[in-house]
């Protein structure tokens, strides 16, 4: 190993990410975590890092009401077991937070408790690896950077979304597992109703063919880029709803959603703030401003005509809202 001026040493590097090493540790104890779902994305493209190089980049919108809550039993011996035996990629992360934490070749069962749908745009993996890196530092009596969490994510799974950062406003490169840009605060208080066509079948996220935009869908996205950085510093959700909608519309001709026109005369007729996707799944929804006059009711009513519709999945939750919580 080689040594820095300092005389200590570099650190080895595997998969991106540096691992720890020499570093006393504790017995590893059983230990739980939880990360939430999502509910698509409010942007999502590819945006300039400043520099000229260009990223696939997505602003996620947080759905702290449904959760995958992951618990890592340690043994002795190595491997990563899982329950259900299905989740490679969870297991795949705890062997990946062990290594960063030096504590390579440890084993360990990982339990794995979530009712999120898988393949409809909800992080479902996403959610299993976060709370799984986040069960596994734990366990080792630890907390991670959410930046370490996010890196160790992506290594995981090829391609994840920003829930290592919660309900952080940012723009966020899911490939790379790195922010492009920190938009300065919160997103505006929003009330969201969403659902997906009742026929809608799960899409392979990892399997789809990636969007190759055009260049003047990229140029579209340097102008939605800063109005969502707007959006936060003014916290002006009519504007975040424009964003949105003009991100699905593009999305739109990259994975179509069969009742989006529809979608959008609902927001039109609801005096809503706008519509939002999971541009590699097949959810939608609906922003209203959480502060406006009827705001609850208008999202009330909004549900009622997604059901009566035949949408699927209907649910209202809420961003940042102060007071009324939707589920």
């Amino acid at each position: 190993m080689s040594r820095l001026d300092n005389g200590k040493a570099n650190p080895v590097i595997r998969n991106g990410i540096p691992e720890t090493e020499g570093r006393e540790h504790q017995p590893l104890s059983v230990a739980t975590a939880r990360a939430s779902a999502h509910h698509g994305e409010l942007l999502q493209g590819v945006f300039d890092d400043g520099e000229g190089r260009l990223h696939r980049g997505l602003v996620t919108l947080p759905l702290p009401s449904q959760e995958s809550t992951v618990t890592f039993w340690p043994r002795e011996g190595s491997g990563i077991r899982t329950r259900p035996e299905s989740r490679t990629k969870a297991a795949r992360a705890a062997e990946l937070t062990l290594g960063h934490l030096g504590l390579g070749g440890q084993g360990g069962d990982l339990t794995i408790e979530s009712a999120i749908l898988i393949g409809h745009g909800y992080g479902s993996s996403t959610a299993d690896v976060t709370a799984t890196i986040r069960a596994v530092a734990a366990s080792a009596g630890t907390t991670l950077l959410q930046s370490t969490v996010a890196r160790l994510a992506v290594a995981a799974e090829g391609a994840s979304d920003a829930i290592a950062y919660q309900d952080q406003a940012i723009l966020f490169a899911h490939r790379e597992g790195r922010p492009i840009e920190h938009f300065g605060g919160e997103f505006p208080s929003l009330f969201v109703v969403g659902f997906r066509g009742a026929d809608d079948q799960p899409v392979d996220t990892l399997g789809m063919r990636r969007a190759r935009y055009d260049s003047e869908e990229i140029e579209t996205f340097r102008t939605l880029r800063g109005l969502a950085c707007r959006s936060v510093r003014l916290q002006d959700p009519m504007l975040l709803g424009r964003v949105a909608t003009l991100s699905a519309c593009i999305s739109q001709r990259h994975l179509p959603k069969a009742h989006f026109e529809t979608v959008l005369a609902l927001s039109q007729w609801f005096g809503a703030c706008g519509v939002q996707v999971a541009h590699s799944g097949t959810l939608v929804g609906i922003l209203l401003d959480a502060n406006a006059p009827r705001a609850a009711s208008r999202a009330g009513e909004i549900a009622k005509t997604a059901i009566d519709a035949g949408f699927a999945d209907v649910q209202m939750f809420s961003l940042n809202a102060e007071g009324a919580i939707l589920q």
